[in-house]
């Protein structure tokens, strides 16, 4: 595999292998998505997306990872990211949920996350979801050959800043393949001094806004996974896994 200043460069086939990673992640997030309602237990979502896994003979990716203990991150409202699911913690009407799941099939690395709605949510939920989904389709917009990869930081900051929200600095998006992190990493907001790396085709992103209420900072829980929003305001948090070509950007965790 070729690299690009310490990014590795995927070829026709590998991308190919990773659409069929992220297409089976895109299922299991439609099937969890399915499922998500008032008074369900978030250990029922990582009961579907083991069952899945073992229907479509994959590996969670973050299953053991570093230590991880489950096969999703499950993180409601306040919960930014790398939240557990538990048979205690009931969904109540309003809550918001995301899901981060990926997958690992013939070698290759899946990626995705979604917020879902639980029931009826305030507009300011709803307000903060659609901000967040639209903030990842203008990052992925600029995931072209010949970008700077701050392109896509400045498109996602933009947007959640303009609409009056916070960016997560303390957790970003990553190169993936083989590995599930691998390098570029893909902050969502301009760091200062830094200049980038130019986007090559091959290259294939985790591009992952995660966008709070309030406050961007962040408080890691006792457990040393969960991370909320310090001020306890609502997040939420998109990714897709996308391939920088010569034709523009593909996402592949889709389900068709």
């Amino acid at each position: 595999m070729k690299k690009a200043r310490g990014i590795f460069l995927k070829n026709e086939k590998e991308i190919g292998l990773m659409r069929e990673a992220g297409r089976i992640v895109s299922l299991i997030l439609d099937e969890i998505g399915q499922a998500v309602k008032p008074g369900v237990p978030t250990m029922l979502f990582e009961d579907i997306a083991r069952k899945m896994c073992d229907q479509f003979k994959v590996r969670p990716a973050f299953l053991g990872y570093l230590g991880f203990p489950f096969a999703i991150c499950c993180s409601v409202n306040e919960v930014i990211v790398h939240g557990f699911p538990s048979r205690e913690h009931i969904l109540k009407e309003g809550d918001i949920v995301s899901i981060d799941m990926g997958v690992i099939a013939a070698g290759f690395h899946g990626d995705s996350a979604r917020t879902f709605a639980v029931g009826e949510v305030s507009p300011v939920a709803r307000r903060l979801m659609d901000v967040t989904s639209e903030s990842l389709e203008l990052g992925i917009a600029q995931a072209l050959s010949g970008n700077n990869l701050y392109n896509i930081s400045a498109a996602v900051q933009d947007c959640v800043e303009g609409a009056g929200f916070g960016v997560v600095r303390r957790f970003v998006g990553h190169g993936i393949g083989v590995k599930l992190h691998e390098k570029p990493e893909i902050p969502n907001f301009v760091p200062r001094g830094l200049s980038g790396v130019t986007l090559k085709p091959g290259m294939v992103l985790a591009i992952e806004p995660m966008v709070t209420e309030g406050s961007f900072d962040v408080e890691v829980l006792e457990d040393r996974w969960t991370a909320v929003t310090k001020d306890r305001k609502l997040a939420a948090h998109f990714e897709h896994t996308v391939a920088v070509t010569t034709e523009g950007p593909i996402i592949l965790t889709v389900s068709g």
